[in-house]
C-alpha cells in the first residue's frame, strides 16, 4: 500500500462535509445530499433561533424597565419549557398519525443517509425529518425542562447592561451577546430538537440519549463557574473551613485520620472484600458452596492481614510521636523536618539506581552495563541476573517499608499541622498521606522537591513559605510533575510523528512537506497546542494520525469504556494466551516488584513478544503491594501491515536482549526515540511453536514401505492397553460374560447407515477433497474440519442400527414374520439401487458364534463383539495372519501386570500368549481397521494417503463405512495412525528402533506427554490448556506442493518485555475512536490502519477494544500482589 492511499474515499468525503456543518451548529441539516423543499431549511433555522426570540423578549422588557432580572429569567425559561414540550408532543402525534405500530429505534451514527419524501410544510413525514423525538417519555419532560432551565439562565447571565457593567464595552458587549446567545442555541437545538454526532463520541451506540446532554452541560458549567466566582467563592471557602475546624478540631486527630485513612484507601479493597465474603460463605455454606468457591484463588489472607495490621500500627505510632513531641519547630537546616529531608534526598537516589540498573538501558539512552548481554536461554539468564534480583529485593524493602515511613516522618513533623487546621491543610495533607502508600515513588519525589526548596529558600518573607502550607505545596508539585511528564511524552509524540512523515518512506505523502514546514514555522503553536493537552490530560490527537495536532477530548486512562476483558475476537488462537497469561501475570509480578519495568503508573502501556505472540499489557490501578493489570493477545496470523511492525518490534528487542556480546560500555540505545523502550526479559512457561517441511521424510519411499508393518504394531499395542483398561472394572474371568454387555453396549457401537451415506456422499469425491484449501490459506491453516467431525461423533448423524454388509448379487432370505412388520417405505427402499452397494435396513445384525478361549482370563482382553464383523475376505485373513507381528504381540502382553486382580495364576502371561482364539481375534481386528484405512490394495501408500488418513478425509471404501460405524475403534484407528506416522518421524530423525522396549517407551511417550492430531481439533485446544508437554499436528499447502509439521513444546522461555509512549498510544486510540465513530472511516485500507514502524500503528489499532480494534483474547482485571 503506497503513502498516498487516500485518508477518506470520495464517499466518505461527501458523508463527512454533511456531517461536520451539523456538528458545528448543534443539528441543523442545511446538506442533505438530495433535493429537499425550501420549507425544509426554513423551519430549522426558525426553530434553531426559537431561543434568542424568547430571550430577546425577556432582556427587553428588562432593558424596559418592566421587568426585574429574575423575573425575566423566569419568563423566557417558562416560554422556553412551553415550546420544547409543544414540540415533543408534534412528533408524538404525527408519529402517532402515520404508524399505529413503531418499533423502538436505538440513534443511528449513519441515520444521515435516509432519503426522505416531503407532503407539505408541517406534513408528519416533515415534523418526523425535523423533530425525530425522544425515545423515553422521561426524556422528554427532563430535556424540555432542562431547556427551560437554559434558556432562563442564559437569558439573566446574558443581559446587556450586567455586561456594559462587567467588561465597560460596548463593542465587547455586542460581541459576547450574538456570540453567547448563538451558543445557547445551539445547545438548546442539540437538547430538544435533533442531536448532532459530536466529535466525542465515546460508544457506538446512545442508548440513554446522553449525548443531547454534553452541548447543556458545557454551557451549564462555564456559567456555573462564573457565577460562582461572582459570587459563591468566598463563602463556599470559609464555610469548608468552619466545618473542617469544627469536626476535627484536635492537631493530632488529624494526623491520625489522615494516616490512617490513607494506608487504608491505598490497599486492594475490592480484594479485600472478596476475600472476607469467601472466607463468610466458606464457614456458613453448605458442601455445595464450598466446592464452587474451590477453584479461586485467593490472594489475601491471614498473613497478608497480620502484616497491614502491622504496618499500620507502626504508622499511626510515628506519626502521632513525632506530631507529639517534634514537630512543633519550624523549619530550618536542623531541624528535625530537615533531617528527614536529607533521608528523602538519599531515598530517592538509593531507589532511582536500584530501579533503572534493572533494566537493559540506563534512563531509556544507555547501555546498562550491569545488565546480562546476550541473553538467550532461562538457565543463563537466571544465573546472570542473580545479582539483579538481589538489588531487586533491596530496592523492595526500600520502596514498601523504609520510603513510606520516612515520609510520614517528614509530614507528621511539619509545623502547617501545629495551626488551625484549614480547607488547604485538609486537601494536600489528606492527599499527600495517601500517595505516601499509593504511589510512594512520585510521592517521594514530589516530597523531595519541596525539602529541597525549603532549604534553598528558608526566607520566611517570600511567597512560597508565607502563602502556603506543605499540603498545598506538594499538591502543586505533583501536578506540576504529573502534567510536565505528560508534556514531555506527547512532545516526544508529535515530533515522532512529524520526523517520520518524512523519514519513513512509507509514510511520505504529497502533502508532508507542506505539512513538515507549516509545524516548523508554527513552532511555539504546535507547543502551545501540547501545553493544553499536557494541562488537560487530554489525549493530542494527530488527525489521520499525520502531522495536524488537536487537542483531544478527555477520555479515561483506559480510553475505552465498559469493563476490562468484557469483549474479545475470540478465534482459535485464543487459547495460546490463555495457557500463557498466569505464567506471564506470575512472572510481570515479580518484575515489578524488582522495578525491571520502570515506573509503572495507572495508564502505562507494555508490549511483549515471544515467537509469533505480541502480548498488550495495560496498568489499569495501582495501590500499596498490588497492581492490577489487563493483558491482551494479538493476532497470530500476520498481515503484511502486522509483520512489518512485528519485524521491527523484533529488531529492537533483538538489539537490546540478543545481540550485545561486542557492544561497548554504555553504548546508545540505537532505536532511541522509538515510542517502544526495552526493558527486560522475564521467564514465562509457555509453549514454542516450530514448524518444519517435511519434504524427504514423507515422501520417502523407505520409510512409507515401513509405514503399514508400524501401523500393525502400533495398533497390537493400542488394543491391548484399550482393552487391559477396560478389564480393569472387571472383577474376575467369571464376571466377563455379564459386563460385556454392559461394558460394549450394542446401541452405542452399532452401525450407522445414515452416517456412512454421508460420509459416502462427501467422501466419493477424493481428488477435490484435499483442494478444499485456497491459495490464500496459510499452510498451518486449520484442516477441513467437516470430514473429520463427521467421523468423530457419528453419534450426532442421527445413527440407526446398522446391519451386516451383504455381498453384490447374493440372495438373502427374511421371515414373513419380519416382512410383514416392515413399512412400504422400508419394502420400497429394499427395492431400489442407486449407485452404492445396496445396504438392506430390514436385515438382523448377524450373530456370531461364540469364542471358545483356551484360558479363562481371556475374556479380559476380547475385543468387543460388533468389532468382528468386518466385510473381510478370508484371503485377506490369511495374508494378514502372516504379517501379524506375533513377537511383538507377545512381548505386548507380557508388560501386563493385572494387579487388578484378586486372584491371578502365576502363568497367567503364559496363557495368554498361548491362546491362539485371542490371537485370532486380535488379527481380525487389527485387519479390519487396516482394510478400513489402507484398502485390500498392498501398494505403498503414496503422501497424499498417509496425509488424508492422518486427517480423517479418506475417499470412501466399504472397509472405511464399516469403520465409520464403529466410533470407537475408528477413533482408536485413527489414533494409532498418527502415532505411527509421528513414530515414521523419529526414526526418520532419530534413527530406527533397537528394541521392541524402546519401541514401546516411544508408544507410552506419546500417549502421556504428546497429543497427536490436527490444530482443529478440540483435543488440541483442550491439551493447550492441560499444558501437555508436546503437541504434534500434520499440515499441507497445495499452492507450494509441501508437507509440514507443527511442534508445540512447553517448557520455560524468555519472553521480551519494552514499555510504550503512553501518551502516543492515547493519541491514536482518540483518532481511531473519531475517524471511526464520527467519520466512520471504516475502510480496511485506510491511512491510519497501515504500517508504521515508528508509531506501531497497526499494532496499537488492533489493541484497542472491540468494535474498534481486534485482539484475539483480553483477560480480566489481573490482580498481582507485589508483597
Amino acid at each position: 500500500m503506497g503513502p498516498d492511499v487516500p485518508l477518506l474515499n470520495d464517499y466518505k468525503q461527501e458523508f463527512f462535509l454533511k456531517r461536520f456543518p451539523q456538528t458545528v451548529l448543534g443539528g441543523p441539516r442545511f446538506k442533505l445530499g438530495y433535493c429537499a423543499p425550501p420549507y425544509i431549511y426554513v423551519n430549522q433555522i426558525i426553530l434553531f433561533l426559537t431561543p434568542w426570540l424568547w430571550g430577546g423578549v425577556g432582556t427587553l422588557l428588562y432593558q424596559l424597565g418592566v421587568m426585574k432580572d429574575f423575573c425575566t429569567a423566569g419568563l423566557s425559561g417558562g416560554l422556553m419549557f412551553v415550546t420544547a414540550l409543544a414540540l415533543q408532543m408534534t412528533n408524538l402525534y404525527a408519529k402517532q398519525k402515520t404508524v399505529t405500530v413503531e418499533r423502538m429505534q436505538i440513534q443511528n451514527t449513519l441515520t444521515d443517509e435516509d432519503e426522505f419524501e416531503f407532503s407539505s410544510c408541517v406534513g408528519s413525514e416533515t415534523v418526523k425529518f425535523i423533530i425525530p423525538g425522544k425515545k423515553y417519555i422521561i426524556n422528554t419532560l427532563f430535556h424540555s425542562l432542562l431547556a427551560g432551565v437554559l434558556c432562563g439562565l442564559g437569558t439573566w447571565y446574558l443581559l446587556p447592561n450586567r455586561i456594559t457593567l462587567l467588561y465597560s464595552n460596548i463593542g465587547g458587549t455586542v460581541v459576547i451577546f450574538v456570540f453567547g446567545w448563538v451558543t445557547i442555541c445551539i445547545g438548546e437545538y442539540s437538547l430538544i430538537i435533533n442531536t448532532a454526532t459530536e466529535t466525542a463520541t465515546f460508544q457506538a451506540l446512545d442508548t440513554y440519549e446522553i449525548t443531547a446532554l454534553m452541548r447543556p452541560f458545557y454551557i451549564f458549567v462555564f456559567i456555573a463557574v462564573d457565577l460562582a466566582h461572582r459570587l459563591l467563592v468566598m463563602f463556599l471557602i470559609s464555610a469548608g473551613t468552619a466545618i473542617a475546624s469544627y469536626f476535627i478540631p484536635s492537631p493530632l486527630g488529624v494526623i491520625l485520620f489522615m494516616t490512617g485513612l490513607g494506608f487504608i484507601l491505598s490497599l486492594n479493597l475490592s480484594e479485600i472484600g472478596f476475600a472476607f465474603k469467601h472466607t463468610t460463605i466458606s464457614h456458613l455454606a453448605s458442601s455445595k458452596s464450598k466446592n464452587a468457591h474451590r477453584g479461586l484463588r485467593i490472594q489475601f489472607g491471614w498473613r497478608e492481614f497480620i502484616f497491614y495490621v502491622t504496618v499500620l500500627t507502626f504508622a499511626l505510632t510515628e506519626a502521632s510521636l513525632l506530631h507529639q513531641f517534634a514537630g512543633s519547630s519550624s523549619f530550618s537546616q536542623a531541624s528535625p523536618q530537615a533531617i528527614a529531608s536529607y533521608i528523602l534526598i538519599l531515598l530517592l537516589v538509593i531507589m532511582w539506581i536500584l530501579r533503572e540498573i534493572q533494566r537493559v538501558y540506563l534512563f531509556g539512552v544507555f547501555r546498562n552495563p550491569f545488565y546480562p548481554k546476550d541473553v538467550r536461554t532461562v538457565a543463563v539468564f537466571m544465573e546472570k541476573q542473580r545479582r539483579l534480583m538481589k538489588v531487586g529485593v533491596v530496592r523492595r524493602i526500600l520502596l514498601t517499608l523504609v520510603s513510606p515511613f520516612a515520609m510520614i516522618a517528614f509530614l507528621s513533623l511539619d509545623h502547617s499541622l501545629q495551626n488551625l487546621h484549614s480547607v488547604s491543610v485538609s486537601i494536600g495533607f489528606t492527599r499527600m498521606f495517601r500517595m505516601v502508600w499509593q504511589n510512594t515513588e512520585n510521592a517521594l519525589l514530589d516530597m523531595v522537591v519541596v525539602s529541597a526548596a525549603q532549604m534553598l529558600v528558608i526566607n520566611p518573607d517570600l511567597w512560597w513559605n508565607r502563602s502556603l502550607d506543605t499540603g498545598i505545596k506538594l499538591l502543586l508539585v505533583g501536578l506540576l510533575r504529573d502534567r510536565l511528564f505528560q508534556f514531555l511524552s506527547k512532545l516526544h509524540f508529535a515530533i515522532a510523528i512529524l520526523l517520520t512523515s518524512w523519514t519513513e518512506k512509507q509514510q511520505r505523502r504529497r502533502s508532508s512537506a507542506a505539512l513538515i514546514a507549516l509545524n516548523v514555522a508554527f513552532f511555539p503553536v504546535l507547543l502551545a497546542l501540547v501545553a493544553v493537552s499536557a494541562l488537560l490530560s487530554s489525549p493530542l490527537l494527530p488527525l489521520f494520525t499525520l502531522p495536524v495536532f488537536l487537542v483531544g477530548f478527555p477520555r479515561p486512562l483506559r480510553s475505552w469504556p465498559g469493563p476490562a476483558g468484557g469483549t474479545a475476537c475470540v478465534c482459535s488462537d485464543t487459547v495460546y494466551y490463555r495457557q500463557l497469561v498466569p505464567g506471564l501475570a506470575a512472572a510481570l509480578q515479580s518484575a515489578l516488584a524488582a522495578g525491571g519495568l520502570g515506573l509503572s503508573l495507572p495508564g502505562s502501556h507494555y508490549l511483549c513478544r515471544f515467537q509469533d505472540r505480541l502480548m498488550w499489557i495495560l496498568v489499569l490501578e495501582k495501590g500499596f503491594t498490588y497492581c492490577g493489570v489487563n493483558i491482551k493477545g494479538l493476532e497470530l496470523q500476520e498481515t503484511s501491515c502486522h509483520a512489518a511492525e512485528a519485524h521491527r518490534v523484533d529488531e529492537i528487542f533483538e538489539m537490546a536482549f540478543e545481540h550485545q556480546e561486542h557492544t561497548r560500555i554504555l553504548s546508545p540505545n540505537p532505536h532511541f526515540g522509538h515510542i517502544l523502550t526495552p526493558c527486560t526479559v522475564v521467564p514465562v512457561r509457555l509453549y514454542s511453536d516450530a514448524r518444519n517441511v517435511l519434504s524427504g521424510i514423507i515422501d520417502s519411499h523407505e520409510n512409507l514401505k515401513h509405514l503399514k508393518d508400524d501401523f500393525v504394531k502400533v495398533l497390537v499395542w493400542m488394543l491391548v492397553q484399550y482393552c487391559y483398561k477396560k478389564s480393569k472394572t472387571w472383577e474376575g474371568p467369571g464376571s466377563a460374560n455379564k459386563n460385556k454387555q454392559g461394558s460394549f453396549p450394542e446401541n452405542c457401537h452399532s452401525g450407522a447407515v445414515k452416517g456412512s451415506r454421508a460420509l459416502r456422499e462427501e467422501d466419493s469425491f477424493s481428488v477435490d477433497s484435499v483442494e478444499d484449501w485456497t491459495d490464500d490459506s496459510d499452510i498451518f491453516d486449520f484442516e477441513p474440519s467437516s470430514r473429520t467431525r463427521d467421523r468423530k461423533e457419528p453419534r450426532q448423524l442421527g445413527l440407526t442400527p446398522k446391519v451386516h454388509l451383504s455381498i453384490p448379487g447374493s440372495i438373502e432370505t427374511q421371515s414373513q414374520d419380519f416382512l410383514q412388520e416392515m413399512s412400504p417405505e422400508d419394502k420400497l427402499n429394499r427395492a431400489v439401487v442407486l449407485g452404492l452397494p445396496a445396504v438392506d435396513k430390514g436385515k438382523q445384525p448377524e450373530v456370531l458364534p461364540p469364542v471358545e478361549f483356551s484360558c479363562s482370563y481371556s475374556e479380559l482382553l476380547s475385543i468387543p463383539e460388533e468389532w468382528r464383523t468386518a466385510p473381510v475376505p478370508s484371503s485377506k485373513v490369511s495374508e494378514m495372519r502372516q504379517r501379524f507381528p506375533e513377537e511383538w504381540y507377545h512381548f505386548v502382553l507380557s508388560q501386563l501386570d493385572f494387579f487388578h486382580l484378586k486372584e491371578r495364576p502365576s502363568s497367567l502371561l503364559t496363557d495368554l500368549m498361548k491362546d491362539k482364539a485371542l490371537k485370532d481375534l486380535y488379527i481380525h481386528g487389527v485387519l479390519s481397521c487396516f482394510f478400513g484405512l489402507f484398502g485390500l490394495d498392498n501398494a505403498v501408500p503414496a503422501p497424499r494417503h498417509v496425509f488424508r488418513a492422518y486427517t480423517g478425509g479418506i475417499p470412501w471404501s466399504a472397509g472405511l463405512d464399516w469403520l465409520t460405524g464403529k466410533p470407537e475403534l475408528f477413533q482408536l484407528a485413527l489414533k494409532a495412525f498418527r502415532y505411527t506416522f509421528k513414530l515414521m518421524l523419529d526414526k526418520a530423525s532419530l534413527g530406527p528402533v533397537e528394541n521392541f522396549k524402546e519401541l514401546v517407551n516411544y508408544l507410552e511417550e506419546y500417549e502421556s506427554d504428546w497429543y497427536i492430531g490436527l490444530v482443529s481439533d478440540l483435543e488440541w485446544q483442550q491439551a493447550v490448556l492441560q499444558e501437555k508437554p508436546y503437541l504434534f499436528s500434520l499440515g499441507h499447502d497445495p499452492s507450494m506442493g509441501i508437507y509440514t509439521g507443527r511442534v508445540l513444546t512447553l517448557q520455560e522461555l524468555l519472553v521480551q518485555v519494552g514499555k510504550l509512549n503512553a501518551e502516543a498510544v492515547r493519541g491514536q486510540w482518540a483518532n481511531l475512536s473519531w475517524e471511526l465513530l464520527y467519520a466512520t472511516n471504516d475502510d480496511e485500507e485506510r491511512y491510519s490502519i497501515q504500517a508504521h514502524p515508528a508509531l506501531l500503528r497497526n499494532l496499537t489499532v488492533q489493541a484497542a477494544d472491540p468494535p474498534l480494534g481486534y485482539p484475539v483474547y483480553s483477560s480480566q482485571l489481573l490482580q498481582l500482589p507485589l508483597f
